[in-house]
């Protein structure tokens, strides 16, 4: 399972990469998951106008491809819950936030983040 986290998303459109091709490539067959808090997130910023909003709706439109789910819980921040629904589940996530990178690596989350502003790759403490 792979888990998304808003900035995933933005990513995609900020870096004109093929996000879903990219982890194919590098991971082969795996699952797309995006918490519901996520997708909040992203409609929020959605709504705004420039180049943010715009990636946000990309990112929206490629989110369509990922299965919804609901955190379980409502404490903490998004990134505390990715976090914590990572640890439950298992799998990887997916963001290009350095400090959600960070946090996740000191739990041993693996993750799936840019390097070198062009390309995927995977990340383990």
């Amino acid at each position: 399972m792979i888990q998304f986290d808003t900035n995933a998303f933005l990513m995609a459109s900020q870096f004109r990469i093929d996000l879903f091709g990219e982890l194919r490539e590098l991971i082969g067959s795996y699952e797309p998951v995006v918490l519901l808090d996520v997708l909040q997130e992203l409609r929020g910023i959605a709504r705004g106008a420039g180049k943010h909003a715009a990636a946000a709706r990309f990112g929206l439109a490629l989110s369509e491809q990922c299965r919804i789910v609901e955190s379980g819980d409502d404490s903490g921040s998004v990134d505390e819950r990715i976090a914590r629904f990572a640890e439950y589940h298992g799998g990887m996530v997916v963001t290009n936030d350095r400090d959600l990178r960070e946090f996740l690596l000191s739990k041993n989350i693996p993750v799936i983040s840019l390097k070198n502003k062009k390309k995927l790759d995977i990340f383990r403490s």
